[in-house]
């Protein structure tokens, strides 16, 4: 946790023309916690929720699973309970059938998690969502890209539903689900509220489904993946983005980002990271072509 002030050591031995020699930082390794990490959709059929142990700063190593924790999901506003079984898959699901969803615009969900004698709790809402319009897509010369990178650049077309602050997650992917490209956060039709209510996503948004440095080729397939966000998931969501994307000589301190996961004993210093979110979810896709 301590790289910034190694920065800052390595930059001024560049400035000075001094040599650099090599520093070992002793970073204790504190205690592991639960990390949580549960999306629940409005889409049909299987919903999962992965629930690992954290690992030293250090440690390059997998995640390990924790499989002896008791989920149940809660929508309070239809009274409804959903029991998430642990799998061999590593995660922890529930199967409603292939065409039923149990996610509801509008409703308000619960998470409540049992382990090694604690209970944890955490809520969020279904948010409402527009629909995707369309995917485009251009060509550009090596000389047309900042990155001095030819190929497709694709744009996505999306209103905004006007009369409320409304917060989104743009997630593209290429070629598959598996293979994610580009993540952006919206408020309305912008980066901040009360400037683009019931307006389209501006362009820095609309055109963030492509990367500079490796635009679409011909028979790539750009799927579009947009979700709404309750305010708390948006902040936590801008603030995981960008400690995973910290970097740099003025880079900022890393610190864990606060769960909406908690502890119900007052009392109690047991904790878990993570976060706990519904969204409902829209997808479109297209098929680069010449």
């Amino acid at each position: 946790m301590q790289k910034f002030p190694l920065l800052l050591l390595l930059a001024t031995g560049l400035l000075f023309g001094a040599c650099t020699d090599v520093i070992k930082l002793d970073v204790p390794n504190k205690k592991n916690y639960p990390v949580l990490d549960a999306v629940i959709t409005d889409q049909p059929g299987v919903q999962k929720i992965r629930f690992t142990n954290s690992v030293p700063y250090q440690d390059d190593s997998t995640a390990p699973v924790i499989t002896t924790a008791s989920m149940t999901l809660l929508d309070v506003t239809d009274n409804n309970t959903y029991p998430f079984i642990y799998g061999a898959d590593g995660y922890y699901s529930y199967n409603p059938g292939e065409n039923i969803a149990i996610g509801k615009l509008g409703h308000v969900y619960k998470l409540h998690i049992e382990y090694q004698g604690e209970i944890y709790e955490a809520y969020d809402t279904i948010k409402r969502i527009p629909e995707i319009d369309s995917v485009t897509y251009k060509y550009k010369s090596k000389e047309d890209n900042v990155a001095g990178k030819e190929g497709y650049f694709a744009r996505v077309f999306i209103t905004d539903i006007k009369g409320a602050t409304d917060h989104y997650w743009l997630r593209a992917y290429r070629n598959n689900l598996q293979t994610r490209n580009t993540d952006a956060f919206a408020i309305d039709g912008a980066f901040n509220e009360g400037l683009a209510d019931g307006f389209p996503l501006i362009l820095p948004l609309s055109e963030s489904i492509t990367r500079d440095d490796k635009p679409y080729q011909i028979g790539d397939t750009v799927i579009v993946q947009f979700s709404s966000l309750t305010y708390p998931t948006y902040n936590f969501m801008n603030q995981a983005y960008n400690q995973i994307n910290n970097g740099g000589l003025f880079a900022s301190v890393l610190e864990n980002v606060k769960s909406n996961a908690l502890n119900v004993s007052p009392s109690s210093t047991q904790k878990i990271l993570g976060w706990f979110s519904t969204n409902s979810v829209r997808y479109k896709s297209v098929i680069i072509q010449p």
